[in-house]
C-alpha cells in the first residue's frame, strides 16, 4: 500500500514559464493605483499628452495601461506622477525611457518606464536617479 507522501504530485516549474528578464529588479513594486501624465521628450516622436492610471510602481519605475499604441522601447517620455493638475506645484516630473511595452486584451497596452531623473521636485535641483 503507498504511502500518503507517495500519492502527492511533485510540481516541477516549468523553465518556459519564469520571466525572462535581462536583470533583476533593483527595488520591489507596489500596487499603486494613480493618475500619471506621459508626453514624449523628443522632437522626433509626435507629440501627445496620455493620461493613464499606474498599475504598479517602484523607487524607480512605474507600469501603467494605455489606451495608445506608439509607445516603444527605448522611448524617452517626461512622466509626471502622480499627476493631479497641470497647475499643481506638487507634481513630480521625471525623464524616462521605456523599458517594456506590452499589447494587452480589449486593445490596450502595457508599458513600464524606468526613471531616470527628476525633472522638478519640490525642493530638489535636479537630482540623479
Amino acid at each position: 500500500m503507498p504511502k500518503d507522501s507517495d500519492l502527492i504530485e511533485k510540481v516541477v516549474p516549468d523553465e518556459s514559464a519564469k520571466p525572462q528578464y535581462s536583470e533583476p529588479r533593483k527595488s520591489r513594486r507596489a500596487k499603486i493605483v494613480k493618475p500619471v501624465r506621459v508626453r514624449p521628450s523628443e522632437p522626433r516622436d509626435q507629440h501627445f499628452e496620455d493620461l493613464p492610471t499606474s498599475v504598479n510602481a517602484s523607487r524607480d519605475g512605474i507600469y501603467f495601461m494605455s489606451r495608445r499604441n506608439d509607445y516603444y522601447k527605448g522611448m524617452r517620455v517626461f512622466v509626471t506622477f502622480p499627476f493631479t493638475s497641470p497647475h499643481d506645484p506638487m507634481n513630480c516630473e521625471y525623464v524616462a525611457e521605456v523599458v517594456r511595452v506590452e499589447e494587452l486584451p480589449k486593445g490596450k497596452t502595457g508599458v513600464a518606464v524606468h526613471l531616470k531623473m527628476t525633472m522638478n521636485y519640490a525642493g530638489s535641483t535636479g537630482s540623479n536617479r
